[in-house]
């Protein structure tokens, strides 16, 4: 099963940006971004923040507001300036033997970055790879980074939570299926409904250096609340701005 998983890899792996590359900072950077986005909406971001902090040392000196303007647009910005800690580490102390230890760094994450960085023989779970591992009967031994990736494509492309294309799956025989795992979500909110969607707008207007968004005055303060709570926004001179940005 495993030779037939990476000849599958090797046959329809996508060429994306961060597997042609083992700096660990690139590598670090794509997979917070890839943190609930997909790769296809990560690309560009990852290509132009790349080419704006190239390395460790030229994210950490640069101000948190320069780092969360680039990263205005992907979602979850608390993960910008966790990075933009990690990047003042690095840059201070080297990358640590513990990379858990670095801000926003979990357990997979850290694996990740092992295996493809630092060629680690780690086994990097992450929720395609969970999903892989329940419902066919590979057993993993001496991981690898190949087979760290072609586990990540094939729950990313063919063993799917919702529509798993069973029949283009090289782990199809003795495969248990998808079981219950395709069910449905029901009763979820529209995006544009949920304090996330307000909390990007506010962050995205002030990089823009443009007014706050025009939405329901109590989402708006909750929003600006939250988004004070978590360092993503600060008040000065009665206004509000990115941390540490100049007022425009």
């Amino acid at each position: 099963m495993r030779t037939d998983l990476l000849r599958w890899y090797a046959r329809e792996a996508r060429d994306l940006p961060w597997r042609r590359t083992r700096d660990p900072w690139a590598i670090l950077v794509s997979e917070v971004m890839l943190q609930q986005t997909q790769a296809a909406r990560v690309v560009p971001y990852y290509e132009r923040f790349l080419a704006r902090f190239p390395d460790p040392a030229a994210c950490a000196a640069a101000p948190a507001a320069e780092v969360l303007r680039a990263w205005s647009g992907l979602g979850y910005n608390r993960r910008a300036l966790a990075l933009h800690r990690t990047a003042t580490i690095v840059a201070r102390d080297g990358w640590p033997a513990d990379l858990v230890a670095l801000p926003g760094v979990g357990p997979y994450t850290a694996a990740a970055v092992a295996s493809f960085a630092f060629g680690a023989a780690v086994l990097a779970v992450d929720v395609n790879v969970r999903r892989v591992l329940a419902r066919s009967e590979i057993v993993v031994e001496e991981p690898t980074p190949e087979l760290n990736q072609a586990l990540m494509e094939l729950g990313a492309t063919v063993c799917t939570a919702r529509a798993p294309r069973c029949s283009a799956c090289p782990l199809a025989e003795g495969c248990d299926g998808p079981g219950e795992s395709t069910a449905q979500a029901t009763g979820r909110p529209r995006f544009e409904d949920t304090d996330r969607f307000v909390r990007g707008r506010v962050v995205a207007a002030l990089a823009a250096g443009e007014p706050l968004p025009d939405v329901d005055a109590s989402r708006l303060q909750r929003a600006l609340h939250g988004l004070e709570r978590d360092g993503l926004i600060e008040r000065w001179e009665g206004r509000f701005r990115l941390p540490g940005d100049a007022l425009r």
